[in-house]
């Protein structure tokens, strides 16, 4: 199985994967120029995430540990989220209550996202929660699993 791991924190050892570390890297802000989408197909103007999108799309399944900040993804792990638009095309659809973009590639990773924060209020984790489904179900992941990063089991791979 192809594994590209995103980390915020931790030093975690997957086998045979590829290691993203938000950590170690700058990325650039979405400009909103839409030219991964139309001047570019699927190729952003930031030439700082080739890599990672080459990785991310290859992958079987991605796993992100995030280092949550008052409750919330971290400012870098949500533009890398917002930059990672050039994965889709820019026409929509609307199904299951919602609108969607439409798939760029014939099959997207499966994803795991693990967070080490603690909450205080049962509906500030709820809200995390919900955010990260609907997040990773934009991205056409078949499989979601969403927790605490003590819930994290490398057996599991």
């Amino acid at each position: 199985m192809n594994t590209l791991m995103i980390r915020e924190f931790g030093d975690f050892r997957i086998p045979d994967s590829n290691c993203f570390d938000l950590t170690k890297i700058n990325i650039a802000d979405c400009i909103g120029c839409w030219t991964c989408w139309w001047k570019t197909p699927g190729i952003c103007i930031h030439e700082d995430l080739a890599d990672f999108y080459r990785s991310y799309i290859n992958a079987d399944k991605v796993i992100i540990f995030a280092k949550l900040e008052n409750g919330f993804v971290s400012s870098k792990l949500k533009t890398l989220l917002d930059r990672m638009i050039p994965l889709f095309l820019p026409y929509t659809i609307f199904e299951k209550g919602g609108t969607w973009h439409v798939p760029r590639y014939p099959k997207y990773p499966a994803m795991a996202f693990y967070y080490e924060c603690e909450f205080e209020e049962e509906e500030d984790r709820h809200i995390l929660h919900d955010y990260i489904h609907k997040v990773i179900e934009q991205f056409h992941s078949k499989e979601i699993c969403i927790g605490h990063v003590s819930q994290f089991q490398e057996a599991s791979l």
